[in-house]
């Protein structure tokens, strides 16, 4: 499963603050409905997530009815962005991030 689309970055502060792009809805449900196929535990899902030219490893999960794709510093601080700004996203799920792993993608 591979998507492509355009999301604002938000940032939630806990212990030490994470940033996120929310999955689009329709994205979202077409992830729930293949997600017991795809999670290794608590609903989290291993993925890629490409921003401008940096591709990176994560796990998306679900958060208020859509998935959260982490924004790792690495990857904010390589592409020049941070909360508030949109940013397009390409993400990868399921066989093909075990793929493209191993192409070096």
């Amino acid at each position: 499963m591979e998507f492509d689309f355009r999301a604002k970055v938000w940032e939630w502060r806990g212990p030490a603050p994470f940033y996120f792009v929310s999955v689009p809805e329709e994205y979202s449900e077409e992830i729930l409905a293949m997600s017991s196929g795809l999670t290794y535990g608590w609903g989290a899902i291993p993925a890629l997530v490409r921003v401008g030219a940096t591709t990176e490893t994560t796990a998306i999960f679900p958060k208020d009815g859509l998935y959260a794709v982490p924004m790792k510093k690495a990857l904010r601080v390589r592409e020049q962005f941070d909360a508030g700004d949109s940013v397009d996203v390409h993400l990868v799920l399921g066989e093909e991030v075990q793929h493209a792993r191993w192409k070096g993608r």
